[in-house]
């Protein structure tokens, strides 16, 4: 029997968002076969380095770890954004400055997360977010560099949410940046799709769409 559990933030903890509908720990459990489960860790509003409080409550039995964080880590910094600047160069470096840190957050999380022995998965931040402005987008690249090169460096499998939650109704009508009933069920088949396929032993990274 597998059991996998989903650590991170709202992209895995949308319930609140979804009323009415399975959030995605629930879709991905009809996805699952009968002897196997799926447990939800994540919290919403929670960040990259919440996921150290996150591995301590996870249940006996756990046989592979997802994770889904850092779009709370970019939000936190998007005012920056609109702070002003005298050159182009000056803002690319504040931009740097906060990708640095988080970064050193990141590769120091999945450092935790390795300790841990189980075969992990993790997510890209998903940027087809409805209104979202261009400079916004072109900040979450630099965010996602750092979870890909994370990802390359430990051989581990990526869910690229970018490309998994493309369309408007893939978010939800409560609160924009969260992923709608809708963009849980292809999250949630893309976590089935990575458990079933994917070759841990390997070590290589492989890119799910």
């Amino acid at each position: 029997m597998a059991h996998l559990v989903l650590l991170g933030d709202s992209i895995f903890d949308n319930g609140v968002y979804v009323p009415g509908h399975p959030d995605v720990v629930q879709q991905l459990r009809a996805k699952l076969g009968s002897a196997d489960e799926a447990t939800l860790v994540a919290v919403d509003g929670n960040v990259t380095a919440d996921v150290e409080r996150q591995l301590a409550r996870m249940p006996a039995g756990v046989t592979h770890l997802f994770i889904s964080v850092g779009g709370n880590d970019a939000l936190r910094a998007s005012s920056l954004l609109h702070e002003r600047v005298q050159s182009v160069a000056e803002g690319v470096d504040r931009l740097r400055r906060v990708v640095s840190q988080f970064a050193a957050d990141y590769v120091e999380m999945l450092a935790g997360v390795a300790g841990h022995n189980k075969p992990t998965t993790v997510c890209t931040i998903y940027d087809s977010i409805p209104g979202l402005e261009p400079a916004a987008v072109t900040a979450l690249g630099a965010f996602n560099e750092v979870i890909l090169r994370a990802a390359f460096h430990r051989g581990l499998p990526v869910i690229d949410l970018r490309l998994v939650c493309n369309q408007a109704s893939d978010y939800s009508p409560r609160s924009p940046i969260e992923p709608s009933h809708l963009g849980g069920a292809k999250i949630a088949t893309a976590i089935a799709t990575v458990f079933r396929e994917h070759d841990f032993s390997g070590r290589r990274t492989t890119v799910y769409s």
